[in-house]
C-alpha cells in the first residue's frame, strides 16, 4: 500500500499521512485501496484495506464521520467500543460512520482521525505542544462556508489553544487547473473573485485554503501543502470529478 507520510517540524510524536489508491484489494472502479464503506465497494474489501493501513501505520483505533460538506466538528470522540465509530480489536476500523460532521479533534494518543477524500481537501492540524490534533474534510462548499477558519476556531476553543501555535498541512486534492466552476457567480459570488480565473473558469482552491488558514490566525511558516492534483493523476489517486463512481483516499493524523 502506497502511503505519503508528512512530518510536522518539531513534532516527532505526531503521525500524519495521506493514502493513494495503490496497493489495496478493491477491484473495478474502486481499485485498489478504497477506504470508504459508502461508495458501493464490497464491505469485505474495504475492511481489508483498512486493516492493511492500520497494520502499516500501527495505530489502535480509527475515527471517522459521515461527511456532509458542512462546518461541524466532533470534539473528543468517546472511548472506543465495538459497534461504534471507533471500535476495538477486529472492529477498530470497521463500523460505518453515523455522526454527521466534517471535522474531528482529539487529545487521546493512539486514535487516528480520518477524513475521506476524492478531490476534496484533507486538512490536518497539530498544536505545537504535540498533545492535540484535528482533521478537516474541506470540499469547495467547505471553503465557501469558511470551514478552515471555523474548524481552526473550534479546535482552539475546545483546548484553549492559540491559532498561532497550530500547524496545518493540506493533502492531495483537486488542483487549480482542474477545479472548474462554470456557474461561479451562483456557486461562489464576488467575495471569491480573487481566486477565480474567468478565462479557464477555475478556482484556485489550494490558495484559497492557505489564505483561509492564515485568516484563522496560523503563521505562514506553519501552513504546508502537498501540491498533488487528484484529478490529474489517475494512476495514483481516486477523483470524483474525473470518474464519479470511484473510491476514496484518506488523510490521517494521530498522536503516537
Amino acid at each position: 500500500m502506497t502511503i505519503i507520510p508528512f512530518s510536522f517540524p518539531g513534532l516527532p510524536n505526531i503521525q500524519a499521512a495521506f493514502t493513494t489508491r495503490l496497493g489495496g484489494v478493491s477491484q473495478g472502479p474502486y481499485a485498489e485501496a478504497n477506504f470508504s464503506l459508502e461508495v458501493g465497494d464490497e464491505d469485505a474489501r474495504v475492511l481489508a484495506n483498512r486493516q492493511i493501513l492500520q497494520r502499516r501505520l500501527d495505530f489502535g483505533h480509527w475515527f471517522e464521520t459521515r461527511q456532509v460538506h458542512g462546518v461541524e466538528m466532533i470534539i473528543e470522540p468517546g472511548p472506543p467500543s465495538a459497534g461504534t465509530d471507533a471500535g476495538t480489536g477486529d472492529d477498530a476500523v470497521s463500523p460505518r460512520p453515523t455522526l454527521e460532521a466534517d471535522g474531528s479533534a482529539t487529545s487521546r494518543p493512539g486514535l487516528a482521525l480520518i477524513v475521506k477524500i476524492a478531490d476534496c481537501q484533507p486538512i490536518l492540524l497539530a498544536h505545537r505542544g504535540g498533545r492535540h490534533v484535528a482533521a478537516l474534510h474541506c470540499g469547495w462548499r467547505g471553503n465557501r462556508q469558511g470551514f478552515p477558519q471555523k474548524g481552526v476556531a473550534a479546535f482552539c476553543r475546545a483546548y484553549n489553544l492559540r491559532p498561532e501555535d497550530v500547524l496545518a498541512v493540506r493533502g492531495p486534492s483537486l488542483g487549480p487547473g482542474a477545479s472548474e466552476f462554470v456557474n461561479f457567480e451562483l456557486e461562489w459570488g464576488d467575495a471569491f473573485l480573487d481566486y477565480f480565473d474567468s478565462e479557464a473558469k477555475t478556482v484556485d482552491l489550494w490558495r484559497l485554503t492557505r489564505d483561509q488558514l492564515l485568516a484563522a490566525g496560523l503563521r505562514p511558516a506553519h501552513v504546508f501543502g502537498l501540491d498533488l492534483c487528484t484529478a490529474g493523476l489517475p494512476e495514483t489517486f481516486f477523483s470524483y470529478r474525473r470518474d464519479k463512481t470511484t473510491g476514496r483516499q484518506v488523510g490521517l493524523i494521530r498522536i503516537a
